[in-house]
């Protein structure tokens, strides 16, 4: 059953309530945060699994019957908790996008919190509490930053347009990306979340990311989309819907480009 307008307006309460709440607490920490090896190439911080709590219950509170799929689990794994209702509805969420960064004390990191119906985003939300910063978009209604109508660029591949790209390339330098180094500005601001949101509002033309969890995207994607842009796969396919139920951290190639701009750059990347 598909969400309808007084459905989001409530949860889209709870996200933004949770995201600030959630953000305020990292910035509370960042100073005296202790971070260890996730992984061969991320960062998990003590914060990150306070962040997620103060996320899962104020949703637990308000929708308990809700799944919630979150990047924080036990023992290295996400974590997972399925909807107790009949509805197909899940809550995905990022506690801290960039934790390399915040646990730097860079202040370019992000909450990151979606609502999935039926496999397919209907609610996005990203804060990035170091500028005080609030992304939204719910159902068919306009995205908004900080309660501003958002909506992609028209800007093309030229020298003053900016594409968002990883940092960290462990196979090496991909050819699309030394063409692009060459034709506009590539920016990575350590934040996949605030890669989509930017997006989203026209700051960049472009997102290209290489190995996202569903986590990293969710919210960010759905921005996009509703700002006008399109995101897909590397192929050009599309990457909705995902099958929640069968979910496990799986890794998803995503482009978000605005409409000028997407095919190019599909033919770039597969040159």
């Amino acid at each position: 059953m598909a969400l309808d307008h007084k459905d989001l307006s409530r949860l889209l309460e709870v996200a933004v309530v949770a995201a600030r709440l959630a953000g305020q607490r990292a910035m509370e920490e960042i100073s005296y945060t202790k971070a260890a090896p996730k992984s061969s190439s991320e960062l998990v911080t003590d914060t990150d699994l306070r962040c997620q709590q103060i996320i899962v219950d104020t949703i637990k509170q308000n929708s308990s019957d809700h799944g919630i799929i979150a990047e924080e689990g036990s023992a290295g794994s996400i974590f997972r908790q399925p909807p107790r209702g009949g509805e197909d509805i899940w809550w995905v969420i990022d506690p801290i996008d960039g934790t390399n960064n915040f646990a730097h004390r860079i202040l370019n990191f992000a909450v990151s919190i979606a609502v999935i119906s039926e496999g397919r985003p209907a609610l996005g939300v990203i804060y990035e509490p170091a500028t005080d910063s609030m992304f939204t978009a719910a159902g068919d209604a306009p995205p908004q930053y900080n309660t501003r109508r958002i909506e992609a660029s028209q800007g093309g591949l030229e020298v003053f347009e900016t594409v968002g790209i990883e940092s960290l390339f462990t196979d090496g330098v991909p050819k699309w990306l030394v063409q692009l180094l060459r034709t506009l500005r590539c920016r990575s601001l350590g934040s996949t979340a605030l890669h989509l949101a930017y997006v989203a509002k026209g700051s960049f033309v472009a997102a290209i990311i290489e190995k996202p969890k569903l986590w990293d995207i969710a919210a960010g994607a759905f921005l996009a989309e509703s700002a006008g842009a399109v995101v897909t796969d590397w192929q050009g396919k599309p990457i909705w819907p995902v099958n929640m139920q069968n979910y496990t951290g799986q890794s998803i190639k995503t482009l978000a480009a605005n409409k000028k701009v997407h095919k190019k750059l599909i033919e770039i990347i597969n040159g």
